[in-house]
């Protein structure tokens, strides 16, 4: 697999009226599972909420593209439609909306149509099965009392069930423990094996698990910008030696 699936090219984006990605490029080719690591304040939450539309930030310059298709000034719901997943780093709690039904509203709108509550209940709890979560879960409301563990397995699913061409998982990893982290991880590899063309950029500030993932490429990210690109070993570099080689 090798055409350009997701294409990031010389992004500025500011937040607060302070530039923070300063000319970023990134191009993520299908089944292409891609990782960002780089010191706190480097820009990476940035890249990650600017990719999925957020108001908190503006573009001034570059282009984002999804198959070939310009997407920089389409709105958040638009480019969910397209197929573009984030999973946040701090999943927001939502009163009142179950799982189930949120997560059919959210398959609807991506298939752009009606999906029946059979498909959703039957797809849910065998993706609920395979990430270890209890069926009782389905009913809760969205991210409400869920632990950390939950609500980042809760992310899995959603990516699992809405087929997204390409996630951006913001911090996935973050506040796991080693158990909750190999499901998540596991569901990560599951979705790619059911989806074989979906494009995967990961940001995190762990090695860990890298060791339990198939990653294409890692990407160091320093001032808003992507300064150094390697393969799986790059991680173990960063893990020994820091980015003090790298800052400038």
């Amino acid at each position: 697999m090798n055409s350009n699936l997701f294409e990031i090219e010389d992004l500025r984006a500011s937040g607060d009226g302070t530039e923070i990605l300063k000319g970023l490029n990134l191009t993520v080719n299908e089944g292409e599972l891609h990782v960002i690591m780089g010191p706190n304040g480097s820009g990476k939450t940035t890249l990650a909420s600017t990719l999925m539309a957020s108001p908190s930030y503006v573009v001034s310059k570059g282009r984002v593209r999804l198959r070939g298709e310009d997407v920089t000034d389409w709105p958040t719901d638009v480019r969910a439609k397209a197929g573009i997943f984030l999973a946040f780093q701090y999943p927001e709690e939502i009163s009142g909306v179950s799982v189930i039904q949120f997560l059919r509203q959210a398959m609807s709108a991506r298939k752009g149509t009606e999906v029946s509550a059979l498909e959703v209940r039957f797809s849910l709890m065998e993706w609920m099965d395979r990430l270890g979560m209890d069926p009782s879960f389905a009913q809760r409301h969205l991210n409400q009392g869920f632990s950390g563990g939950e609500k980042k397995r809760n992310e899995i699913l959603q990516m699992a069930l809405l087929e997204p061409e390409v996630a951006i998982l913001d911090e996935t990893d973050s506040g796991l423990d080693i158990d909750a982290l190999n499901v998540v991880a596991r569901g990560i590899e599951e979705v790619r094996k059911q989806k074989p063309t979906i494009g995967i950029v990961l940001v995190t500030h762990y090695q860990r698990i890298l060791d339990l993932l198939s990653v294409d490429k890692v990407h160091i990210m320093i001032d808003g910008r992507i300064v150094e690109t390697g393969g799986p070993e790059l991680s173990q570099v960063l893990e020994a030696e820091g980015y003090g080689k790298w800052k400038i």
